[in-house]
């Protein structure tokens, strides 16, 4: 019976200490996947803030450049950002390159002269038609793209 009860006495600091160790593992998972995830947010942000400010100087650089002899510019929607050709943006353009928004960011605002959500440059002076700012948003933090009226494009 001694025996019986220090085999029940063994099992049960076998089981408690596993009980323990699960307890720990679940504080650190819990501890550290908001982190991760906050992590990637800050990434997907950091991506999409340089996939536009990307489109936007090539847009400008092929202007200068004098490509096909054209201007070049932007159009921004809520989830990518479209490099087209001239200086009205037309959706079923086929030499339109779309480039993607990865979710979770977002542009949440745009915020250029005349309310408008195109931007093209001037082919002589590489000058933007329109100024102003687009907002990338990805959880709850923001970064600020500013479009300036030598056509400078900076990150805020």
């Amino acid at each position: 019976m001694l025996n019986k009860m220090k085999n029940f006495y063994n099992k049960g600091i076998t089981v408690l200490e596993i009980v323990i160790v699960l307890a720990i593992i679940a504080l650190l998972v819990a501890i550290v996947l908001p982190q991760f995830s906050k992590t990637r947010e800050n990434q997907v942000l950091k991506n999409a803030v340089a996939d536009i400010v990307s489109a936007l100087n090539k847009a400008s650089s092929q202007t200068l450049s004098s490509v096909n002899s054209s201007e070049y510019g932007v159009h921004f929607q809520s989830d990518k950002v479209i490099i087209f050709t001239g200086t009205v943006f037309s959706g079923g353009a086929g030499d339109n390159e779309i480039i993607n928004i990865i979710a979770p960011a977002t542009i949440s605002n745009i915020s250029l002269t005349g309310g408008a959500v195109d931007i093209y440059f001037n082919r002589l002076s590489g000058t933007p038609s329109k100024t102003g700012t687009v907002t990338i948003t990805s959880g709850s933090t923001s970064n600020i793209i500013t479009i300036g009226a030598t056509g400078i494009v900076s990150i805020n």
